[in-house]
């Protein structure tokens, strides 16, 4: 069994969920990542171990409860268990509301808000028995502020953090916190690979004229991970570059 806290990051294999695994590494946590394609997984874990990172990777689709069940067991059965969860797995399916299809509603919110249920709801007992946990949601600034072509996206990303307050409420004083994390436009591959005049005109409207970075949202993760962040719960952490104030 580890030594370590265990912390399981979904959608690992992103943008985002790269920097997540690396900076949790990097601060003593043992990381376990969880991923969709395994063709993407293997190229990423090899690049991942040639810069020194040794993250463990389990295979589900989050938006599956019984899948998510199967992965939480194997990595419980691996490494012991899983002390912190980032629930960063998630899709788009963007697209006018009068046009949007029963389908691409489903998938989004199964993928965006399901997972949260599943992933949750197949580690808080474990966390309530060893009184501490840490449970990290991955939202969006579009769940704040809207955005056109998203109600799906907008609709369950805005849930996630119904969802934070209300699990934190029951679980806090169990040594559990929940919290969610709302970024704006950051620096990933999906935005880089934008059209330059339209991320030009999306960075015009970021006061502080730059995308984000996604070290600066694994580096908060980090933090409300630790046991340093013990008395935050409940709360939504925006890091939109002052695209959205409130």
């Amino acid at each position: 069994m580890a030594t370590k806290r265990v912390a399981l990051v979904t959608g690992a294999t992103g943008g985002l969920g790269t920097h997540m695994c690396k900076k949790l590494y990097d601060d003593g946590f043992l990381v376990c990542g969880n991923y969709r394609s395994r063709e993407k997984a293997e190229k990423w874990n090899e690049e991942m171990m040639a810069q020194g990172y040794n993250v463990y990777l389990y295979p589900a689709d989050v938006s599956d409860f019984d899948q998510v069940g199967d992965m939480i067991r194997a990595i419980e059965k691996d490494h012991g268990i899983i002390s912190i969860l980032i629930n960063n797995a998630g899709i788009t399916r963007d697209g006018a509301f009068r046009k949007m299809s029963r389908e691409a509603w489903d998938a989004v919110l199964d993928s965006n808000l399901g997972s949260v249920f599943n992933c949750s709801r197949h580690v808080i007992n474990q966390m309530i028995e060893q009184n501490y946990g840490r449970i990290i949601n991955i939202s969006s600034v579009n769940a704040q502020r809207g955005q056109f072509g998203q109600t799906n996206y907008s609709a369950a990303k805005a849930g996630m953090h119904g969802f934070t307050k209300t699990l934190a409420m029951e679980v806090a004083s169990k040594g559990i916190t929940v919290n969610t994390i709302s970024p704006g436009y950051i620096a990933t591959d999906m935005v880089m690979a934008v059209a330059e005049p339209v991320r030009n005109q999306i960075i015009s409207g970021i006061p502080v004229g730059r995308l984000g970075g996604t070290e600066e949202i694994a580096y908060l993760v980090s933090f409300l991970a630790s046991e340093h962040a013990g008395f935050i719960t409940g709360a939504n952490y925006a890091i939109n570059g002052g695209q959205h104030v409130y």
